[in-house]
């Protein structure tokens, strides 16, 4: 009975040394890495000055130096470009594949066509409005080609001219105006 009426201590510096010790010793860590490794800015100050340094190496913004920008445009030399008017052309790409067989041919044809214009975006809603009749007017025109007609560059360059013509022909018969000016293949298959 005796040794049971004998309390067992808790020693507390045990505790601390090994439960609270490597708590301690993550926590320096942890500060001791962030304070290191992390960045005095932040990734929006970095850029920003990245960005102004890379202004300043470019001349478009006066340096630190001390030198004025009436000194910097001394040393430019300006050159004066071209005014030309250009205008900005429009595609049109038709959703859907065209299939057809040639003229006195087992052999079929399948492209994909997409058309191009420099005119106003009218000719493209109106190409768009009528697609069902485009699409007929392309068919129609391939099915009057044979393969020799359609071998190499100058039988597609020739087919596509005569798309072109077909569909500004039925644009003008709806709309009263064409405005195609190019047909472009963006798929060629012939089988």
């Amino acid at each position: 009975m005796a040794e049971e009426t004998k309390k067992r201590k808790i020693n507390f510096k045990k505790i601390a040394l090994f439960g609270l010790g490597p708590l301690l010793l993550v926590g320096v860590g942890l500060g001791l890495g962030a304070y290191l490794f992390m960045p005095a800015q932040t990734p929006v100050e970095q850029v920003e000055a990245l960005i102004e340094r890379k202004l300043q190496q470019a001349g478009q913004l006066p340096s630190e130096d001390g030198l004025n920008e009436e000194g910097l445009l001394e040393q430019k030399v300006t050159k004066e470009t071209p005014t030309s008017e250009t205008f900005v052309t429009s595609y049109f790409t038709f959703a859907d594949n065209f299939t057809t067989n040639l003229l006195k041919s087992k052999q079929f044809l399948q492209i994909s066509v997409g058309i191009s214009t420099q005119y106003d975006e009218t000719v493209i809603e109106n190409v768009e409005k009528h697609q069902m009749a485009l699409r007929s007017e392309v068919l129609g025109v391939m099915g009057t080609y044979t393969v020799d007609d359609i071998d190499g560059k100058v039988g597609r360059d020739r087919l596509a001219n005569s798309m072109r013509n077909a569909i500004n022909l039925k644009l003008e018969d709806l709309e009263g105006f064409g405005g195609v000016e190019g047909v472009h293949f963006t798929s060629y298959v012939l089988q």
